[in-house]
């Protein structure tokens, strides 16, 4: 008796959260965090689906359709180009990006463009280099953003 009782809750607990749509989050891609020099992130970093990203010595970028993540917006991709700085802790690169034209992410308020997507974090996968922020909802399974260089 007390084993179905057990079952019954865990059941529901279980229904419960997936009603929420909450029993993962998509976990960062492989690899360990890694600080970078300004060198080695000044190179041509390219997405899943063929986008471009190429941060130059200087702090220019010149991006073409590369993922990107802006609020809780998924699927995103921008052109442009811009400015970018590293930043860091202790364990990782973090490269923000700031666009000189605003690029619009709510369809029914185009007014209100948006520069700078949420910045991408520094990881090193044996000699791959990969830059990568969460898009979307953390409550849904969307894809990562990851963006990839190999490493010099």
């Amino acid at each position: 008796m007390r084993y179905c009782r057990t079952a019954l809750i865990l059941l529901a607990m279980a229904l419960a959260l997936t009603a929420c749509g909450r029993l993962t989050v998509m976990p960062p891609p492989e690899g360990e965090p890694v600080v970078l020099k300004p060198a080695e992130l000044a190179t041509t970093w390219t997405d899943a689906e063929g986008g471009t990203l190429t941060l130059k010595q200087g702090g220019t970028f010149i991006a073409d359709k590369v993922c990107v993540a802006v609020s809780w917006y998924d699927g995103l991709t921008w052109s442009g180009t811009g400015t970018w700085e590293q930043g860091s802790n202790k364990k990782q690169s973090l490269v923000g990006l700031s666009f000189d034209a605003d690029h619009s992410v709510d369809p029914y308020h185009p007014e209100r463009g948006e520069r700078e997507p949420a910045p991408y974090a520094a990881l090193r996968q044996g000699k791959v280099l990969k830059l990568w922020v969460a898009i979307g909802d953390p409550d849904n399974d969307y894809p990562n953003c990851v963006l990839t260089s190999p490493a010099s």
